[in-house]
């Protein structure tokens, strides 16, 4: 069991005032299971959507400049990569089908992550500890399962989880609490000692409105950090690793 530092925020007066102005709890808690999410929490991965967009605009509308707009781009990050090639398809107009795209970002995507992708800073470590001290784990992703188990052989992370669950297995993304409940139920805790990490906001809102406690995890390709860090039970900085989570 993993004894963790909880911080919550608490607001004291308007929201203005506590905008760079946090009050902490402390709370020694104890975690007998964990959700984690992948790309962004566990691996240094989130970079590759860049790469794709340049590399999508330059084969299928002749501009590697390309990028989508801020919302499509914070979408398809919660989306499967089915989903996601299909909102671009619709969007942009990109291929004859969202399939087209779909082939032409696996390809990508694949030798990504067989070749290139690399753990975040602390997470083998935490990883470490964690199997040590007898914590429950699995991994809940929007990340297709044959991606994730690349990206788990390449990082030497196959002996900390016992099962991978994949929203596109599930048919919904994390907008939906489906795949962490799914989780949930495998580990067999309670939901309350059951945390969720995660370094997407919308993941995050999901987690924690299920009853999940939560740690947000800084990533410096994702949006909302200032909500993520309101929202999150722990939050994990960009200066930190889990790491900060033992006491």
């Amino acid at each position: 069991m993993i004894r963790v530092l909880a911080e919550a925020v608490r607001n004291t007066k308007s929201a203005a005032e506590n905008k760079n102005r946090y009050i902490e709890r402390r709370n020694i808690v104890k975690i007998k299971a964990a959700i984690f999410d992948m790309d962004g929490t566990l691996v240094d991965s989130l970079g590759v959507w860049n790469v794709l967009w340049a590399r999508i605009g330059k084969k299928f509308s002749g501009k590697p400049d390309f990028m989508p707009s801020t919302e499509d781009d914070k979408r398809v990050r919660t989306l499967t990569l089915k989903d996601a090639m299909e909102l671009i398809h619709i969007n942009y107009g990109f291929g004859k089908s969202g399939s087209e795209l779909l082939e032409f970002a696996n390809e990508l995507i694949s030798d990504f992550y067989r070749n290139d992708v690399t753990l975040k800073k602390g997470a083998y470590e935490f990883l470490e500890h964690c199997k040590e001290t007898g914590v429950k784990m699995c991994i809940a992703s929007a990340t297709a399962t044959d991606l994730i188990k690349m990206a788990m052989e390449h990082c030497g992370l196959e002996k900390y989880f016992s099962k991978v669950f994949s929203c596109g297995e599930i048919g919904r993304g994390k907008d939906f609490p489906d795949v962490f409940l799914m989780a949930a139920e495998y580990l067999g805790e309670e939901i309350s000692d059951t945390w969720v990490f995660e370094d997407s906001l919308v993941a995050v809102q999901t987690a924690a409105k299920a009853g999940f406690p939560t740690v947000g995890i800084y990533d410096k390709f994702n949006f909302g950090q200032d909500i993520i860090k309101e929202t999150a039970t722990v939050y994990i900085d960009a200066d930190e690793t889990l790491m900060k989570l033992i006491s």
